[in-house]
């Protein structure tokens, strides 16, 4: 039996891929194997070559898999495009209805199940998705009233007969393929799972659960990929707490609409991707200036412009920490997984609120649409902090106004929030004085701009830079965010059988930088690798200006729109060791 074993299917944008994928992992899921999902899939609605992976496992994972062990195809395409990913005993399910064949030099077991043909006989080719899930099912031996039940889940709302219809598919699938193969194949018979109970859901799910336990009560938006479920979850949600959703005109009026719901009081969050985050650059300045709360999400993918909007990329950093004219106090925080996406969320409204600043909660298309395995969440650590929020200012004398912008220590003036009594103030985007009232004082500019970024100074966030650093002096020290942590982590413990001893840091404060965080673990390193999916090495970057230490650190690179694999860090990190042996 094995511990773990990767399952792809593919076809045309449109015809079930997605559904399949969605029903056979949910099934894994009730079994109790943890799961680590990837989607590569055409920024149109239909056509156009799409696949699932899905990585199936006896123990945590989280990352994809450099190669594969079933292929399920529901056209040609599929296999030229993801056979060479197959490993010496992988297996192809493809619809006899295309007349399959295999790919010159590809040794792998092809079955034509009758897919089509088994979907037509029940009354429409929209069963097939069904057929291919029964078919991959039976392949690997596990018990089908698990996999009836997902079924049952998910076709219920349309009736007992749509429901008997596709699990009539399912079992039809699944003869056919053990005639083909003479049962079930051993080589693929995963060992039993934990059984335990776990979370499926991908990162946008998970930040806008955290928003709704963060509070959050209003979130404008305009839809964008890979931003969109965000919305999605949050429209279907948010009614049922007395908030609500609305679909802007662009991502211009999102923003604004943000900063004018937090500065009356109610937690509202925004979410888009890199094209929307450059048109919310003004009003983030905005809010920098008014000194007023608002969380945005950027789930960053292929650009510049449109890009590839549903690829994989890191290349909005600079952006987030550069990209509003003049200089404000800003958050940028990136989380690594999904819980972190949870509770990440829910600490950058408390950050907003506690330094009255605009915070950016940065992910990545792969984070933000891989459906993933996750470890329940826990309600207990949600804590809520208004922040410096003043409810009940002490009487003014008469034509006096709040010091909503008063000078003071850490930079954090008390806030009040309209129609609170004694509170008025003004409030305006141009340089203004401690009460609000516009001012072009050259004493008062610097005071301001002073007090302002001596928010910087004091921010605190729950691990700045999460570190595994098993070795006092490493060989390597790998330095990666968002997505890349859990493929840097398998690359490390093929590495650890090679004898080359590796630590790991995830940056997850952007701005500020983390300095002193990170700089102890770069100086005892012998070298330093930094991993991120854009051409120019924007985190590495960072990390130079901020410590210096630019002889020592190197950049690998991956921008033609996937996510790394396992076996590529790996590669580099022999590279290395071979060349210090030389």
């Amino acid at each position: 039996m094995i511990s773990q074993l990767s399952w792809k299917i593919g076809g045309q944008q449109g015809e079930g891929v997605e559904s399949t994928d969605r029903i056979f992992s949910t099934a894994l899921n009730r079994l109790g194997y943890y799961l680590y999902g990837y989607r590569h899939f055409s920024s149109r609605i239909k056509g156009g070559h799409t696949n699932n992976k899905i990585r199936i496992s006896t123990k945590p994972i989280r990352a994809i898999s450099d190669d594969l062990d079933i292929l399920v195809a529901f056209d040609q395409e599929t296999i030229d495009f993801n056979a060479h990913e197959l490993n010496a005993n992988g297996v192809i399910v493809a619809d006899a209805k295309f007349n399959p064949v295999l790919p010159e030099g590809i040794q792998a077991r092809l079955f034509p199940v009758p897919i089509t043909a088994i979907a037509e006989e029940l009354g429409t080719s929209l069963f097939k998705n069904m057929a291919a899930s029964g078919a991959s099912w039976a392949l690997l031996g596990l018990p089908i009233d698990v996999f009836n039940k997902a079924v049952e889940e998910e076709f219920g709302r349309k009736g007992a007969a749509v429901v008997e219809k596709n699990i009539e598919a399912v079992r039809k699938g699944a003869e056919s393929v053990l005639e083909l193969a003479g049962g079930p194949l051993h080589e693929f018979a995963l060992e039993p799972a934990d059984g335990g109970q776990k979370m499926f859901i991908i990162g946008n799910d998970a930040i806008a659960l955290g928003a709704l336990a963060a509070g959050c009560r209003f979130m404008p938006a305009y839809p964008i990929t890979p931003a969109s479920e965000i919305m999605e979850y949050l429209i279907k949600t948010l009614p049922k707490f007395g908030g609500t959703v609305i679909q802007t005109e662009d991502e211009i009026a999102a923003c604004t609409m943000a900063i004018g719901a937090n500065y009356g009081g109610v937690r509202t969050l925004t979410a888009s991707a890199g094209p929307g985050l450059s048109l919310m650059m003004e009003a983030i300045g905005l809010a920098g200036m008014t000194e007023t709360p608002v969380v945005i999400v950027d789930t960053q993918r292929g650009g510049p412009s449109t890009g590839l909007p549903t690829k994989q990329e890191q290349s909005d950093l600079n952006a987030m920490v550069y990209g509003t004219h003049g200089e404000i106090p800003k958050i940028v925080l990136s989380p690594s997984t999904i819980e972190e996406c949870f509770y990440d969320t829910i600490e950058a409204f408390n950050l907003a609120d506690k330094y009255q600043c605009p915070v950016i909660l940065m992910t990545d298309l792969q984070l933000s649409l891989g459906k993933q395995s996750s470890a329940m969440l826990d309600y207990n650590r949600i804590v809520i902090d208004r922040g410096n929020l003043v409810t009940e200012p002490e009487e003014a004398e008469q034509n006096q106004l709040f010091k909503r912008y008063e000078f003071t220590e850490d930079g954090i003036s008390p806030r009040v929030l309209p129609g609170v009594k004694y509170g008025i103030h003004h409030v305006t985007g141009v340089e203004h004085d401690q009460t609000g009232r516009p001012s072009e004082s050259t004493e008062n500019r610097q005071r301001m701009m002073d007090k302002r970024m001596e928010k910087l100074k004091h921010i605190k966030v729950t691990d700045a830079v999460k570190v595994d650093a098993p070795h006092e002096t490493p060989d390597i020290l790998l330095i990666g965010m968002g997505s890349t942590g859990g493929t840097i982590d398998e690359a490390r413990e093929r590495l650890a059988k090679e004898g080359i001893k590796t630590n790991h840091a995830t940056v997850r404060l952007i701005h500020p930088f983390p300095t002193k965080d990170i700089k102890s673990y770069i100086e005892k390193a012998k070298t330093v690798i930094v991993i991120e999916n854009n051409a120019t090495g924007q985190l590495a970057d960072q990390i130079k200006l901020h410590t210096g230490y630019g002889d020592k650190i190197q950049s690998l690179l991956k921008y033609n729109g996937n996510p790394f694999l396992p076996a590529e860090i790996e590669q580099k990190c022999k590279e290395l060791s071979l060349a210090w042996q030389h």
